[in-house]
């Protein structure tokens, strides 16, 4: 084969095959003369051809005729072009190299070899797809499907039968991989003339170029493009057009052909030429370039032209040249597709608002304004088509491959929004973290992405309505936000319920049948084969039973291996239900009379208190996902040892659940500015966090100069405490600035004002001036703004306006904010008017997140479990001192001699006061903190103590808000959320 080869690609190395996974390479193609990609395909005898056509041009020259074009020359010229960009891009990315492949239908192995040397020599990795000449149009477009959606191949080009070529099928392609330029959007910016934002053919460009190389002028020149077809046609005209050419197009079976061929100075073969036509019709001196197949395959009769011809460029000097120049669209490509990895500033088609007054329900908001396609959104931040997966018109999950993508990439500002104790007249600190990345990116052009979590349905329907922001600074569609989502709660709520199936039982067989019966059917004979399951063979190991044949073990072995022993007294795994329903607090399970007399006081907590929503809000990867859900931690044996998730079998099933919830979901504000929605832990009996996953991708998304807010839950006391020492902990990432959230009324509520009951009209403590109740109020601000410099990062505090409030308030909390040593303190408008007002908020959060922190952990993990308690207790609350009760000393004595006592804290308080009492508004002094309960989430990596009587499961109360909402059955819109 190599024999047959143009001289200069003789003797390059063989290809390697790329890094990573083997792309698919079918088996070898044999030789044929079959067509190729637009007619650039070559055949057995290509060379051979090339030779018989040089000896016959050399015989028809008359005296003084140019000589044909250095064509080898061109080529080494284009390649080396080539190699020098890729090299300059592989400077500074060591380890890129473009893959090119080639989905060839039919047998054409000089052709390949041809590709792959030219590649090898530009350093470029190429795969061909070999498929059978008669392949069906669906089986070529199922190949080139695979090949879009593979992320390691930067180019596709087709080379197959021309008949092959529908529309279809060209169009299959994705125009960023389109190198041979013939899907129609490459054609199409073509002919605009935006030729430097798309591929152009290499068929096309290596007719021009041969053309002008061979010293021809095609200004004014008359051409003819017969037998030509799409694509090819197409560039042909375009390309000829703006050299200045006449181009007239036809086929041969045109009748008037002979006096077309007359007229023309050149003339260019796109397919081959009927034996019907003689070569006679061609004008002497004309100059002729074939593009197609054959023209020189023995059927031109006696080994002469019979014309004088200027010059004949034949075949194999354009498909060489072309398949060069496809190397050239190869690099090309490479280089855009490295311009895309790399963090540029957004140029987001931002929604415009049109706000009204007085400003309309949520609800409304939300539904006057319509949302981008969430595949538009996703492009303008930088996501790849292959990084979404889309749920209906405005949610998609965003794909954890992202991270390994954009590794290099720098972080961005990392901004977390807390507040004040939070009172019922609410903070709104969702309003200020969308109102706040409204006004960075709709109004300042500074890349920034919200990062929020999910609403539990049990508030959404109970007492607190939806959690998508207000006003004009919410989530859109806010409905979707509030009600199921992409499911993620759902899947928690179906991994939690699976696990605690398990627990019980396993309890109910262990009790009813021996070791030997136990361990038969654990480990069961199927089609005469017995053998463990890979979870199993890691609880033998964990034995320390080094054995994997089932037969082999002893009575012992097997008792041992069969039975946990749990201690139903020491169940701490209940079910959940992401409902508000009170009457689960404490149930009895097992009162069938199939579960044989066992039974056993149980609860339900609500969905969101599941361990398994925080181990997914810690997570930072699929493989630590399924880590943490093997080592939670749900009972102990009757030895005291704990008893995990993955000793019940069942680790494996739960991350099968939780596959997809792992992906962090994407929406986007009333602007249009980008939003994650992933994770919804309660922030007083879990951490409060939105995932670890959502900012990391975020902060590589937004670049080094862009800012991710994201919101901690109730308090600064409780929510941005364990942001601190439990999220930042788990991440490893460090914030640059804490916006502390606050209202003129809530803080007249911490000043003494009258108590609010929900439904009935405010008092006028909270509607008038009132100077002396908001200064008396501006303690719990202070103490808050106290804590968040415990951990050395800058506070700027957002003052949420009301229109109820005066001028003389807003400057005096201000003020206030500012001596006690705020970075600065901003009132802010975004609910009445949407981004721009909180454009001088988005500017504070900027200049204090440049200034940098000095951020710190508030305790080292390593001290004890009690002294731990005791730091947060009187550092962040206030506490005198703590108490614990006798279980709880019972428990911590426990979880040390276990080996848990090197976790982290998170305290299962009440969010409503600083202290353990909810009526004390303001900063309680002196007390002391009773803890009653200390339980532990190993898979999330805490240990939470219970101060005072904390329950998981909320209640609704007389009127939910389920009153309110409601479906219009002939629009299908839901009413009555806010």
């Amino acid at each position: 084969m190599s024999a047959r080869l143009p001289l200069f690609l003789r003797g390059l190395r063989r290809l390697q095959p790329p890094p990573g996974p083997p792309l698919r390479l079918r088996a070898p193609c044999r030789a044929s003369s079959s067509g190729g990609g637009g007619g650039c395909g070559g055949g057995e005898g290509l060379l051979e051809q090339r030779r018989l056509r040089d000896s016959q041009v050399g015989s028809s020259r008359g005296q003084g005729s140019q000589a044909p074009p250095a064509r080898d020359s061109i080529v080494r010229e284009v390649i080396q072009n080539s190699k020098e960009v890729l090299n300059l891009l592989q400077e500074k990315n060591p380890t890129f190299k473009p893959v090119l492949a080639i989905i060839q239908a039919g047998d054409d192995n000089l052709m390949q070899e041809i590709n792959q040397n030219l590649a090898e020599e530009a350093g470029l990795n190429i795969t061909h797809i070999c498929l059978p000449p008669d392949s069906s149009e669906a089986e070529i477009i199922d190949e080139i499907l695979k090949i879009n959606e593979d992320t390691r191949v930067h180019g596709l080009a087709l080379q197959i039968s021309e008949n092959s070529f529908s529309n279809k099928v060209l169009n299959a392609l994705k125009p960023e991989k389109d190198v041979d330029g013939v899907t129609d959007i490459n054609l199409g910016r073509l002919v605009r003339g935006d030729a430097h934002e798309c591929y152009i053919s290499p068929v096309a460009r290596a007719v021009i170029a041969l053309l002008e190389k061979s010293g021809v002028n095609l200004d004014g020149k008359k051409i003819l493009v017969i037998g030509a077809h799409g694509s090819l046609e197409a560039a042909l005209q375009c390309l000829f057009q703006r050299r200045g050419s006449m181009t007239m197009s036809s086929q041969w079976e045109t009748p008037q052909l002979q006096s077309k061929l007359h007229e023309a100075d050149i003339v260019v073969l796109g397919s081959p030429k009927p034996e019907e036509i003689p070569l006679s019709w061609i004008q002497p001196g004309t100059t002729v370039l074939n593009c197609s197949h054959d023209f020189l395959s023995g059927k031109l009769g006696g080994g002469s032209l019979g014309v004088h011809l200027n010059g004949l460029i034949a075949e194999n000097d354009v498909s060489l040249l072309a398949a060069a120049l496809r190397i050239q669209n190869m690099v090309s490509s490479g280089r855009r597709w490295l311009r895309e990895q790399q963090h540029a500033r957004w140029r987001p088609h931002c929604l415009k608002l049109q706000p009204l007054s007085p400003v309309p329900s949520d609800l409304e908001i939300s539904r006057a304004q319509t949302p981008k396609a969430v595949d538009v959104l996703a492009k303008e931040i930088g996501l790849l088509a292959d990084e979404i997966e889309i749920y209906g018109k405005s949610k998609a999950k965003v794909r954890l491959s992202l991270l390994e993508r954009l590794k290099d990439q720098a972080d961005g500002k990392y901004v977390l929004v807390a507040g004040i104790t939070p009172t019922p007249l609410g903070e709104g600190k969702s309003t200020v973290t969308v109102g706040l990345v409204q006004a960075m990116t709709a109004h300042l052009n500074i890349n920034s992405f919200a990062c929020l979590r999910q609403p539990s349905q049990g508030p959404t329907f109970g007492v607190k309505g939806g959690a998508a922001g207000g006003g004009y600074a919410q989530v859109i569609p806010m409905e979707e936000f509030n009600l199921h989502l992409t499911g993620d709660i759902h899947a928690i709520t179906a991994a939690n319920n699976l696990l605690a199936a398990a627990i019980d039982t396993r309890i109910l067989h262990e009790n009813t049948q021996t070791d030997k019966a136990l361990y038969n059917r654990l480990v069961p004979s199927v089609n005469g084969v017995r053998e463990f399951s890979s979870i199993q063979l890691a609880r033998l190991k964990k034995l320390g039973i080094n054995k994997t044949d089932p037969n082999a073990l002893t009575e012992e072995e097997m008792g041992k291996f069969a039975r946990l022993d749990i201690d139903p007294s020491t169940i701490t795994w209940q079910r959940v239900l992401d409902t508000n329903d009170r009457f689960l607090r404490k149930i009895t399970i097992g009162q069938a009379p199939t579960e044989k007399g066992y039974s056993r006081q149980a609860q339900f907590d609500i969905a969101v208190a599941s361990e398994i929503m925080a181990v997914l809000a810690l997570t930072d990867s699929l493989a630590d996902m399924k880590e943490r859900l093997g080592r939670m931690v749900v009972a102990s044996d009757k030895n005291g040892q704990p008893v995990t998730a993955e000793d019940l079998g069942v680790t494996g099933a739960l991350t099968v659940l939780m596959k997809d919830a792992i992906k962090p979901n994407l929406m986007q504000t009333l602007e249009g500015t980008p939003v994650f929605v992933h994770a919804g832990p309660f922030a007083n009996i879990a951490h409060g966090n939105s995932s670890v996953l959502a900012d990391k991708i975020a902060l590589k998304l937004v670049g080094q100069e862009g800012f991710v807010v994201t919101e901690a839950g109730f308090g600064a006391d409780i929510g941005m405490e364990k942001f601190f020492n439990i999220k930042c902990r788990a991440s490893g990432l460090v914030p640059n600035a804490v916006v502390l959230v606050a209202t003129v009324r809530a803080l007249k509520m911490h000043g003494g004002g009258p108590s609010v009951t929900a439904g009935v009209p405010l008092k006028k403590e909270y509607t008038e001036e009132n100077i002396q109740l908001v200064a008396d109020g501006c303690c719990n601000l202070q103490k808050q703004i106290q804590i968040a410099q415990l951990f050395g990062v800058p506070v700027i505090v957002a003052l949420n306006v009301f229109k109820t409030d005066t001028r003389a308030e807003i400057d005096l909390v201000c003020e206030l904010a500012k001596r006690a040593g705020a970075f600065d303190a901003v009132p802010c408008y975004h609910w009445s008017v949407g981004g721009k007002g909180s454009v001088q908020l988005a500017r504070a959060v900027r200049d204090a997140a440049n200034k940098g922190s000095r951020f710190r952990f508030l305790y080292d993990v390593q001290l004890p479990i009690v002294e731990k308690i005791r730091t947060i207790a009187q550092a962040v609350y206030g506490a005198k001192d703590i108490e614990l009760s006798p279980e709880a000393q019972s428990k911590i004595n426990r979880y040390t001699q276990q080996g848990f006592g090197n976790l982290p804290i998170c305290m299962a308080k009440t969010h409503l006061s600083l202290s353990h009492e909810p009526d004390k508004k303001g900063v309680p002094r002196d007390f002391i903190l009773p803890i009653s309960d200390v339980r532990a989430s190993i898979g999330a990596g805490f240990i939470y103590p219970l101060v005072g009587t904390m329950s998981t499961m909320p209640g609704l109360p007389t009127r939910p808000c389920f009153y309110d909402i409601d479906l219009d059955t002939e629009t299908e819109q839901v009413k009555g959320l806010f």
